[in-house]
């Protein structure tokens, strides 16, 4: 008996403990803090752009062939006419000794025709040969003539391809990159090297699928601002990153600055693009669950309320969607740990008590 009230005991205490636990912590409202949503008319973007020259010119060979000799680095500074690649001559040296040899050819077919001709007509004045005998003399002088004529074009042809075998700079600038290398074979058209011309620069900036490039802009270069203007977009917003590229002009020079170089842009997005769009601090945006929402209090309990991201930084969010209206109030902390229907309490200007 005694025995058996020694194994009981250990239940009873657990009961008894079970019995007399304290109150969750659940059942008080949990406080919160709250932010107000704010109506954004013109809101600003802050995108990174890289440097670059008005004009970027791929330089290759117009003639295929091997290269024989390079001229130049990349990032050298070049000059109208400068020689820069050149391609191995013999078979181009050879093609126009051929193309030669064919007009000179071509020259005396047409030296024979032609005194063919001459005797044809003293035969035809005399009345020794006929009218059609004559008129296939004149043809013949003319396909000799055409010959010639084609000839004396291969020849242009094989001598212009000659001078092509010399790759020039087309403008005075810098060589942004050098590909091409001796004894290397390239085709007609393949890039060996890219230039980027004296004149204008541009910066040019991806911007989010959202929010299409806007007129103008500023760059901004330590405390100095320079304007930018939109000079061009893309057609189509890039398959991969899916972002629309825009090209801009500098209103002013930009000194100390090197082509490819990264600079930091800002632009202010049109008002139609803000219409609806209210910003938050970015802590209060909840991304749990199927989309972005925040949380409201009503009546003492959070309650999600569902939204449409437009764009994020740092410190805040722009979100859109139905129910949401300037001063609205949000919690703004901690909504990772809310739960629909959980009890809350805003913090007032004091803190809690």
């Amino acid at each position: 008996m005694r025995y058996l009230l020694l194994l009981l005991l250990p239940l009873v205490l657990m009961a008894g403990c079970q019995d007399s636990s304290a109150p969750s912590a659940t059942d008080s409202p949990r406080w919160v803090k709250t932010a107000t949503l704010a109506a954004s008319s013109a809101p600003t973007l802050s995108l990174t752009g890289v440097l670059r020259a008005r004009y970027e010119t791929s330089l290759a060979f117009r003639v295929g062939g091997q290269i024989a000799t390079r001229h130049v680095d990349a990032g050298q500074r070049v000059h109208q006419g400068d020689v820069l690649f050149t391609l191995d001559p013999s078979d181009l040296q050879e093609s126009l000794a051929a193309a030669r040899s064919e007009l000179a050819a071509a020259e005396a077919s047409l030296d024979v025709s032609e005194a063919d001709l001459a005797r044809d007509r003293q035969l035809l004045e005399k009345g020794y040969l006929s009218r059609q005998a004559f008129q296939r003399a004149e043809l013949g002088v003319r396909e000799s003539t055409t010959r010639r004529e084609a000839a004396s074009a291969r020849v242009t042809q094989a001598r212009n391809a000659l001078d092509h075998a010399t790759l020039r700079a087309e403008a005075d600038g810098v060589l942004i990159d050098v590909s091409g290398e001796p004894g290397q074979v390239v085709g007609v058209g393949q890039a060996v090297a890219r230039l980027a011309q004296e004149g204008p620069r541009e910066v040019e900036v991806n911007f989010p699928a959202r929010s299409r490039p806007p007129q103008a802009g500023e760059l901004l270069a330590g405390e100095k601002r320079i304007a930018l203007t939109r000079r061009e977009v893309a057609g189509a917003a890039d398959p991969a990153s899916r972002t629309w590229r825009a090209r801009y002009r500098l209103e002013s020079p930009l000194e100390a600055h090197s082509l490819g170089e990264v600079v930091q842009t800002r632009f202010t997005l049109p008002e139609t693009a803000a219409q609806g769009h209210f910003r938050v601090p970015v802590a209060a945006l909840d991304e749990r669950g199927d989309g972005p929402r925040l949380w409201r209090i009503v009546e003492g309990e959070a309650r999600p309320l569902p939204v449409t991201l437009e764009r994020v930084t740092r410190e805040y969010a722009w979100v859109s969607g139905e129910g949401l209206e300037a001063g609205l109030a949000v919690i703004s902390l901690g909504t990772h740990l809310l739960t629909t229907d959980m009890a809350v309490r805003p913090l007032g200007e004091e803190g809690a008590p």
